[in-house]
């Protein structure tokens, strides 16, 4: 009977340190993705077809040129409303056409 609990206890064990190297979920990156690309694609201040987006552990980057400061801080604030979104990056560079 020790030798279960024992054997039970170190399983335990190993699980629980094994979830702290797990990946990241690929298909919560992927939902990221689609969800942030069509906030940006349909919201009229941001236009976001020519927009970089790229998703890593919940951790979104922004890339490429919006027109205004206000179409920069528009799309980082669209990202950052979608679940499951940790972070924004926003390496958007303003530049006027």
């Amino acid at each position: 009977m020790r030798i279960l609990a024992t054997l039970t206890m170190l399983c335990v064990l190993l699980l629980s340190q094994a979830s702290l190297f797990a990946q990241p979920d690929k298909k919560d990156d992927d939902r990221i993705y689609d969800q942030v690309r069509l906030k940006l694609a349909s919201n009229p201040d941001v236009k976001g077809g020519a927009l970089v987006v790229e998703v890593s552990a919940g951790v979104v980057t922004l890339k490429g040129k919006v027109r205004t400061e206000k179409a920069r801080s528009k799309a980082e604030h669209l990202a950052g409303k979608v679940k499951g979104v940790k972070k924004v990056v926003n390496e958007l560079q303003v530049a006027p056409s």
